[in-house]
């Protein structure tokens, strides 16, 4: 990572917005290049400003969060998305991830997080609050495992795992590992049978264990 991390920031609340503009700026390596109130205003300073990261809030007028990162990501593919919400829902967690979100921290975590989750997807890792990561996995121990003697995964499905966690969608995934979309379902329909798997935060439930959420 060279240079200054360039971020806009997508916040509604202009409180809000200015004490994140004071925690960033104090960083010598972080540069705040803008600030939205809108989703709307958001991809659009996206596309004209091109930073590294938009600070994303979830709840916010015209767009949300969630339709905006989804439509900055095909906008802006190399811009990052760090989701910053109070929600701690897992499902809020699952749609970002699904949008794009290279990370998802609390409003409620100290300041510090927040700087080592932009600091981590910069260096091309994908971010979770610890306060989420303690719950999806609380959640997912005290899950019954469907399949207790699943078989170990291929490389090949373990690598489709991964990514799906990281919040490629499958086409995504076909072009990344030169394979048809068809083939990855396939792998990945497989993959959730062997472990038990319903849906997509299971995956991100199971990269949480194996680690795959710190480092891409």
């Amino acid at each position: 990572m060279q240079g200054k991390v360039r971020v806009l920031i997508a916040e509604d609340h202009e409180t809000v917005r200015e004490g994140l503009k004071l925690i960033l700026t104090a960083q010598s390596d972080i540069e705040v290049v803008g600030e939205a109130a809108t989703g709307r205003e958001a991809i659009e300073l996206a596309v004209e400003l091109n930073p590294d990261v938009v600070l994303m809030d979830i709840s916010m007028p015209s767009i949300n969060g969630l339709k905006a990162t989804a439509k900055l990501k095909t906008s802006c593919p190399k811009v990052k998305v760090l989701a910053l919400t109070r929600h701690k829902d897992e499902a809020y967690l699952q749609e970002m991830l699904r949008a794009g979100a290279s990370g998802y921290v609390l409003k409620q975590s100290p300041p510090a997080e927040l700087l080592h989750a932009l600091r981590s997807i910069m260096k091309g890792g994908k971010y979770l609050d610890p306060v989420i990561a303690e719950r999806v996995l609380g959640t997912y121990a005290n899950r019954p495992t469907a399949t207790p003697n699943a078989p170990n995964l291929t490389d090949r499905e373990a690598d489709i795992l991964r990514l799906i966690s990281w919040g490629y969608s499958n086409k995504d995934i076909a072009n990344r590992l030169n394979l048809s979309v068809k083939t990855v379902e396939v792998h990945k329909t497989n993959a959730m049978k062997k472990m038990g798997m319903s849906s997509r935060i299971d995956i991100v439930r199971y990269a949480i264990l194996q680690g795959w959420m710190e480092s891409a």
